[in-house]
């Protein structure tokens, strides 16, 4: 499963400097509005202390982690979703994200231009939100007459027609789709509408680094938003993050904990995001390689599979687990089976955090 994270908000609010500190790729991070136009795209390894152990354990040097796909999108602004500042052009790439890591500045810096003037995280978070609400209606009440005239025919897409129209009202009411698709049903049934705003968000409060970690009176406004919305929030010094990749391996920790951080902020964003769309990560390891995979939280064992190739999936026969810790405790597959502590699990074995698992299966 390829996760993809988008990386949104106002101009000149951190974005871009955010993305080359956690990608390590030089996207242009320049002082004026719409310096970045296509999206820049990076691929960054998920970290998981794990997969090291369980590489001493299976005797490979070979460590294959998780992967999570950065977009930085370019800056928004008022009126993007009637075309403002290519808008509709950016909110596009929107559209092909899971998440949202929604930037929001949250110092003061004269040198720094805001395009409107100060300072003022909750206008900003308005701003984009409200942009986003504006690109759904729209895509909403175009697809409306279509859907009901075909639904005459279909009787199948009542549901669709029903869930549309309560759609449509709240988002006229100001409400994000993420809060009006409210059961199981409506979200899977909403998935074929496309919506900005039923993605999860992450609010980065991008701060300096005398603010760090706690924030300052900007970071309680974003936090207050956050809880009211549902969404997560988490504190960030873009800045300062762009130091930390700097640095040598060995050296990131003692910078962290100077600034009273225990992780970098691409760690917290990773492990934010996974809580966000409902994943964790399972295991495969043998001689060749030890490797993450990410799945759904409620994934069951030939969903699991399908990760590794369609194959293992159709063909499943059972799934041979051994847990993390078990593994770490006994010291390799063959003594924690001795200890019977590998287990058989069928189809209905929903597969957990850390399992280390073998698939058997018959094409």
């Amino acid at each position: 499963m390829s996760l993809r994270c988008g990386i949104v908000g106002l101009p000149n609010v951190g974005k871009s400097t955010l993305f080359n500190a956690i990608t390590a790729k030089q996207a242009e991070a320049a002082n004026y509005p719409f310096c970045t136009i296509e999206p820049n795209v990076g691929t960054v390894l998920v970290p998981d202390s794990r997969l090291q152990t369980l590489s001493e354990i299976a005797k490979t040097s070979t460590i294959i982690p998780a992967t999570l796909e950065i977009v930085d999108i370019a800056g928004l602004v008022r009126g993007a979703s009637k075309g403002e500042g290519l808008g509709n052009q950016f909110l596009s790439h929107i559209r092909e994200v899971d998440a949202i890591v929604h930037v929001v500045r949250c110092f003061e810096d004269s040198d720094v231009v805001h395009v409107h003037g100060k300072v003022d995280p909750a206008d900003d978070i308005s701003t984009i939100e409200t942009e986003l609400l504006l690109a759904d209606l729209d895509s909403m009440e175009k697809r409306m007459d279509k859907l009901r005239k075909n639904a005459k025919k279909e009787k199948e897409l009542m549901p669709a027609v029903e869930l549309a129209e309560k759609l449509i009202k709240g988002l006229g009411d100001g409400i994000p789709a993420r809060t009006i698709l409210e059961t199981d049903e409506e979200k899977e049934l909403g998935k074929q509408f496309f919506l900005l705003s039923a993605k999860p968000v992450l609010f980065a409060a991008n701060v300096s680094d005398n603010d760090l970690p706690d924030g300052n009176a900007y970071t309680e406004q974003v936090k207050k938003i956050a809880e009211d919305s549902g969404s997560n929030m988490l504190i960030i010094s873009a800045k300062s993050e762009a130091e930390i990749a700097e640095l040598p391996e060995e050296e990131r920790p003692e910078f962290l904990q100077s600034l009273g951080l225990e992780m970098s902020g691409l760690d917290r964003i990773i492990r934010t995001a996974y809580d966000l769309l409902g994943l964790h990560t399972y295991f495969t390891a043998g001689e060749k390689e030890v490797r993450a995979w990410t799945i759904r939280k409620e994934a069951a064992a030939p969903e699991a599979a399908a990760a590794i190739h369609t194959d293992f999936e159709k063909g499943f026969i059972r799934a041979e687990v051994i847990s993390y810790d078990d593994m770490v405790q006994y010291g390799s597959e063959l003594k924690a089976k001795e200890a019977g502590r590998m287990r058989s699990e069928g189809k209905e074995y929903i597969v957990k955090d850390g399992d280390v698992i073998v698939f058997r299966f018959n094409v």
